[in-house]
């Protein structure tokens, strides 16, 4: 199939593909989907400096509900703590209950952190001399992928001020401070086995029975990690309902590590629009190579910590594709309209346009000029096909300059065009196919010159059908190019 039957589509779908996949980026930016299954299929190991200690079911049997404990038990516990040598503490356990004057100061510690309520970020008990707070919140939305801030609004309004979050504060307080900002940070899965390998009762860190050289150095997070507690523990990504504990010591892993980073939605927007355009470009099934090869970067880059939408931009090449089969099904369905070598509408398309324009002839009175290209034969013989077709081309491209606006051009035969010349009498279209006729020519191909003929006809004579009008162009043509052979 000709190029220059694709040029002009091209030029239509190539910037719409662009456009399509601009829109497919700014609607699609995240791929939630693809980042829950990067994220089970490649987990990350929670860092080695996280101990968990756990509020389990046996530690509440043996001491009860939370909301019934005493806080000397908190006490005992960060003593534990502080004797082993655990570099901070973070305790995800609201503690909204004034404790008394005589336990008030012991929770003023260097290096302990102690969570806040979402919507209440502050403990008037707590003294403030050391004393660390951050709001334990999470960012669960309706999907399965969990995102963590480094802070949140104190309250709803434009101007609200911004609250650090627990995970947020238990990195500083370990050696990372990070910016209060509100963008969402992708939580990092770590594999189930690990974090229980990494986690104590809270019963054996009361009681004692534990080893200090576990506890040296280690950021120790204390929270509820019990069964059936409603509201902490939120459905994972596999499926299996996972602890309050649990989520706070990803958010801690994740920051620590560097959070896992979406690219802007502009940046996706623009690969987007580069793939589809890129897919009309190439055309054929490249357009399906590079959806799959897009879908191979994601996990190329998830272990460096960038999250890349490849759905979004799988689907933008695969738009491309699209919009290449609809070309090759449009170039299918006007090829029988269409001259393959030169682009131009055929006998047949000549023949539809007369018909269509012949009801407005007297109204709007339009003239046909047929040229023949002479020793088309012999050029074929002499020089080889490849230089006829060279020919009939050039023969094509001169009367698309010469012609007027709104004039069409056609192929109506295998040596000879046809040009319908629009709001023209009877009077002007014998002028305008002498103009035609020394536009294209003089022509040559080597020593070989090429004589073209020309008959016109005029709506406006007395014919009784447009096959009439064809006939007397084509009878001119033939007179003048009979009379051209006697004198030569």
């Amino acid at each position: 199939m000709s190029r220059s039957l694709d040029r002009p589509l091209r030029r239509l779908t190539l910037p719409l593909a662009a456009v399509l996949g601009l829109a497919l980026g700014l609607a699609l930016p995240h791929n939630f989907a693809l980042q829950n299954s990067l994220n089970r299929a490649l987990p990350s190991p929670l860092d080695q400096r996280l101990l968990l200690v756990g509020i389990d079911d046996a530690t509440l049997g043996d001491y009860g509900p939370l909301s019934q404990w005493p806080r000397s038990l908190y006490l005992q516990a960060f003593d534990t703590l502080e004797q082993a040598g655990a570099s901070v503490i973070g305790l995800d356990v609201v503690l909204d209950r004034d404790p008394g004057p005589e336990l008030r100061a012991a929770f003023d510690r260097p290096r302990l952190v102690l969570a806040t309520a979402p919507g209440d970020p502050v403990l008037d008990w707590v003294p403030t001399r050391h004393t660390v707070t951050g709001v334990s919140a999470l960012n669960s939305g309706g999907g399965t992928v969990r995102e963590v801030q480094t802070a949140y609004p104190a309250g709803s309004g434009p101007g609200a001020a911004l609250v650090p979050s627990f995970a947020r504060q238990v990195v500083a307080q370990a050696g990372l401070p990070l910016p209060l900002d509100t963008q969402p940070r992708l939580l990092r899965y770590s594999p189930p086995a690990q974090v229980a390998a990494q986690t104590l009762s809270f019963r054996d860190l009361v009681s004692g029975n534990v080893r200090y050289a576990d506890l040296q150095g280690r950021v120790v997070l204390i929270g509820q990690n019990a069964s059936g507690v409603p509201g902490l523990n939120l459905p994972d990504i596999d499926g299996r309902l996972t602890s309050g504990l649990e989520w706070q010591a990803r958010a801690v892993s994740s920051l620590l590590a560097g959070p896992l980073t979406p690219l802007p939605v502009w940046a996706t927007a623009l690969l987007c629009a580069a793939c589809a355009a890129l897919a009309v470009l190439f055309g054929g099934l490249w357009g399906y190579a590079l959806a799959a090869l897009t879908l191979l970067v994601a996990p190329l880059l998830w272990p460096l910590g960038v999250v890349f939408p490849g759905v979004s931009v799988s689907l933008a090449a695969i738009l491309g594709s699209g919009l290449v089969a609809f070309e090759r099904w449009w170039q299918l369905k006007t090829l029988r309209l269409r001259d393959p070598l030169t682009g131009l509408g055929n006998r047949l398309s000549l023949t539809r346009t007369v018909t269509r324009r012949w009801s407005r002839r007297l109204e709007q009175p339009f003239g046909l000029v047929i040229l023949d290209v002479g020793t088309l034969s012999r050029v074929n013989a002499l020089q080889g096909r490849a230089a006829g077709d060279a020919l009939l081309r050039e023969v094509a491209a001169r009367l698309q300059r010469t012609r007027r606006r709104g004039d069409t051009v056609f192929r109506s035969g295998p040596d000879e065009f046809a040009v319908l010349l629009e709001e023209a009498g009877a009077a002007d279209v014998p002028l305008l196919a002498q103009a035609l006729e020394r536009g294209v020519g003089p022509l040559s191909v080597g020593d070989l010159t090429v004589p073209l003929t020309t008959g016109a006809a005029s709506s406006a004579q007395d014919l009784a059908s447009p096959t009439d009008l064809i006939e007397v162009a084509s009878r001119e043509r033939y007179r003048a190019k009979y009379q051209r052979v006697q004198e030569s």
